[in-house]
């Protein structure tokens, strides 16, 4: 059975399920592979939770600590990484030595995955070989890419960071690709958005695996949230990607002025020279999208940017971005970013120091 965190569908997710007392060990061996070049928290963090799990909210209160993992780290050949940074990771083994683990967590590695790839071949068969004896693998943003690579993805929904995913989408077409989620499991194949998306991965797994309570307690004596459910409202949305098609460019920037009002077809082919039909192939093909669709995404982006500068009512943002129908622009907002408007404004508000790219007139690519 597949379980993941924030479906795209308005049908509620139930928590992961906890082995009943009956299947659950009383402490579970978790893995986290280290690799060169990544980032250091995105194993950091992972060992911190699972070694918090039972353990630090009771010694906040003086009670008995109850561990609930064995934490354990290996690189591939036992030897130390350096991470982002230049900082030093020592791990306890090779994976190799790991004779027994129940959960496997690859952390990320540098941004060239299919060069990190090539330099850890022997990383993929051990995935493997541990999944066909029963493992749960959960990789991390770019770690990610192992699993794919180690055909571990193939036929499952997956996830990774918002920015890499379509190279991942070309790289492994087999997987079905869900960049929308934090968290994604999928046969035992558990994945991660961006690195600190691992906070969300490993509390997702304490609550599987411990239950909801003690989730909670580590959630809360670690002061972090509980696992979030969609990465799409802290995406850049894609609204042009990189091209050389300068008669569409100036499109871009035309629509990017004009988010109130009805703009056709017809005018906008006008307006560079061209038919409706060729301008509509050529805006496909240098843009990813359909005018329409390109269109909702800019009044996104745009009313985003006016949600994380402050207190705009949302009727009013509504209307600046060419929307009569406060129904249908929550609907919108909520589709594209997983979040309504006011939920993203809580979120985020703040986070616009400079009034955005699109306030600027910047291109956003």
């Amino acid at each position: 059975m597949t379980r993941r965190i924030g479906s795209a569908s308005s049908k509620a997710v139930a928590p992961p399920r906890a082995p009943s007392a009956g299947q659950r060990k009383a402490v579970l061996d978790v893995t986290v592979v280290v690799q060169q070049g990544g980032y250091p928290s995105a194993a950091i963090a992972p060992i911190e939770i699972f070694h918090s799990a039972g353990v630090l909210w009771h010694s906040l209160r003086g009670e008995t600590e109850q561990p609930r993992f064995r934490v354990r780290t290996a690189s591939i050949d036992g030897s130390g990484v350096k991470t982002l940074g230049s900082l030093s990771l020592t791990p306890e083994f090779a994976i190799k030595d790991i004779k027994h683990t129940d959960v496997i967590v690859v952390a990320a590695s540098g941004q060239d995955v299919m060069d990190g790839i090539a330099h850890n071949t022997h990383l993929l068969p051990w995935l493997r070989n541990w999944h066909s004896r029963g493992a749960y693998i959960a990789g991390i943003c770019t770690g990610v890419g192992f699993l794919a690579q180690a055909g571990l993805l193939d036929g499952r929904r997956g996830t990774t960071h918002w920015a890499i995913v379509d190279a991942f989408r070309q790289r492994f077409p087999k997987v079905r690709w869900e960049p929308e989620h934090f968290v994604t499991e999928d046969g035992r194949v558990l994945c991660s958005g961006g690195v600190y998306a691992s906070i969300d991965l490993s509390l997702y797994l304490v609550d599987k695996f411990c239950g909801r309570e003690v989730a909670l307690q580590c959630a809360k004596s670690l002061l972090v949230g509980m696992p979030r459910s969609a990465q799409s409202g802290y995406s850049v949305l894609p609204l042009s990607r990189p091209h050389s098609d300068e008669r569409i460019t100036q499109i871009e920037h035309y629509l990017q002025k004009r988010l109130v009002g009805k703009v056709s077809i017809d005018s906008l082919a006008t307006r560079v020279g061209m038919s409706p039909r060729t301008f509509l192939r050529r805006f496909k093909a240098a843009t990813g999208h359909l005018p329409g669709a390109y269109m909702q995404m800019l009044r996104v982006s745009s009313a985003k940017e006016m949600l994380e500068r402050g207190g705009v009512p949302v009727q009013v943002i509504c209307s600046k971005v060419g929307y009569g129908d406060i129904a249908f622009f929550r609907t919108l907002f909520k589709r594209h970013t997983g979040m309504t408007p006011a939920e993203y404004r809580s979120r985020f508000a703040g986070m616009n120091p400079d009034g955005g790219a699109l306030a600027a007139g910047r291109l956003v690519a």
